[in-house]
C-alpha cells in the first residue's frame, strides 16, 4: 500500500498561471534538481501548446515547450521524470517528436467531458509516440451521471494510462473524493488514477490523502502550493507525510528559501478569502482573481454580496 504512489509535482504547470510563466531558466533548473533528490517521480515543466494556433508572437518557453530549448536546460537527466500538459485544439501533431528523441516522458491531455473523443485522439497519437499518457477531465463536479458513463466507456477502451479526478474548484472534501475514486474505479478498472486538488477550501492535502489512501497512484502537487489562485496540495507535504524511503524533504525546503519566498512576496496564492468564497459556491475563481486584481481586493463582504446574489448567480449559470 505504502509504495504505490508516484508525485507529480506541477509547480511550473500550474504555477505559471499565477505569474504568467515568469520564471527563470535557474528556477526551473535548480526546481528540477531539488526534485530529483528529493526523490519526486514527476515534474510538470509547462505546456506542449503550439503558439502558432494561438498567434503568440513572442512564446514563453515554458507555456509553449519547445524540445530543443528542454535539451539545453535540461542536458541531463536525472530520477525525476519530465511531463507536460496539453489543452485540446491547442496542440500542433507536428510539434511532438517521438519520445526517444525528447526530454518529455509524459503527456497529459487537459479536457472537459464533452471533449472526451478529442482527448483521446491526443492520448493515442501520444501513446503511439511512445509517451506515457494521462487524461484530465477538468469541472467533475458539475458534471450529470449519465455523461459520465458515456465518457468513460470510451476511455476505458483507450490505451491511456492514468486518468486524474481534478477538482478544478477546490470545492470538494475527502468524503466526495473517496465517492470519486470509487466511482472512477469501478468506471475504468483497468487504469491507474490520479488526484489534482486546489486549496480553496484547506482540503488539498487532506483530499490528496484521501484519494492515496483509497489506492490512488498519481498525486499532483506543486512546492509551496504555487498553482492557480488558492494553489495546489503542497509537494513538500506530501514528501514529509509519505513513508518512502526515497522522499527527502531538504531539497524541497531549499528551493522554497533559494526562490520561493521572494515569489510569494511579489505573486500572490494560496488560502485567500475570495479564493474560499469561490470553493464553497463551487464556481470557477476567474472572478475572484480579477478581484484581487482590483483596487476593492480585501473588501470581502462585497465581494460575497456580489457572488450570491441572484443576478450573479444567473450569469454564472449562463455562462
Amino acid at each position: 500500500m505504502e509504495h504505490h504512489s508516484k508525485i507529480l509535482d506541477c509547480t511550473i504547470r500550474d504555477g505559471g498561471l499565477v505569474n504568467n510563466w515568469d520564471f527563470s531558466i535557474e528556477f526551473v533548473q535548480d526546481l528540477y534538481n531539488g526534485l530529483s533528490v528529493a526523490g519526486v517521480e514527476y515534474m510538470e515543466i509547462g505546456y506542449k501548446n503550439s503558439a502558432k494556433l494561438l498567434n503568440v508572437s513572442e512564446p514563453n518557453p515554458w507555456r509553449f515547450l519547445d524540445d530543443n530549448f528542454l535539451k539545453e536546460i535540461i542536458p541531463e537527466k536525472k530520477f525525476t521524470k519530465l511531463s507536460a500538459l496539453v489543452d485540446i485544439g491547442r496542440v500542433d501533431p507536428n510539434d511532438i517528436l517521438p519520445r526517444e528523441q525528447s526530454v518529455l516522458d509524459m503527456i497529459r491531455v487537459a479536457c472537459y467531458i464533452r471533449e472526451v473523443d478529442k482527448g483521446l485522439e491526443l492520448v493515442q497519437m501520444f501513446h503511439d509516440l511512445g509517451y506515457e499518457t494521462s487524461l484530465n477531465i477538468m469541472a467533475l463536479s458539475n458534471v450529470p451521471e449519465h455523461q459520465l458513463i458515456k465518457a468513460f466507456e470510451m476511455v476505458k477502451e483507450s490505451p491511456v494510462d492514468v486518468v486524474y479526478i481534478v477538482d478544478s474548484f477546490g470545492s470538494l472534501d475527502p468524503a466526495d473524493i473517496e465517492h470519486q475514486v470509487k466511482k472512477f474505479r469501478a468506471m475504468v478498472p483497468n487504469k491507474q488514477l490520479g488526484i489534482h486538488t486546489h486549496n480553496n477550501m484547506q482540503l488539498a492535502f487532506a483530499n490528496t490523502l484521501t484519494a492515496y489512501q483509497n489506492g490512488v497512484t498519481f498525486l499532483d502537487s506543486s512546492v509551496y502550493g504555487m498553482g492557480r489562485a488558492a494553489g495546489n496540495c503542497n509537494t513538500e507535504l506530501l514528501v514529509s507525510y509519505i513513508q518512502k524511503p526515497s522522499y527527502e524533504l531538504k531539497p524541497v525546503l531549499g528551493v522554497i528559501e533559494k526562490h520561493m519566498l521572494d515569489m510569494r512576496q511579489k505573486w500572490e496564492w494560496g488560502y485567500i478569502i475570495p479564493y474560499m468564497i469561490s470553493g464553497v459556491l463551487n464556481e470557477h475563481p476567474r472572478v475572484a482573481m480579477g478581484y484581487r486584481d482590483s483596487a476593492d481586493r480585501d473588501k470581502f463582504v462585497e465581494f460575497y454580496d456580489k457572488v450570491t446574489t441572484p443576478e450573479a448567480t444567473v450569469a454564472s449559470a449562463s455562462k
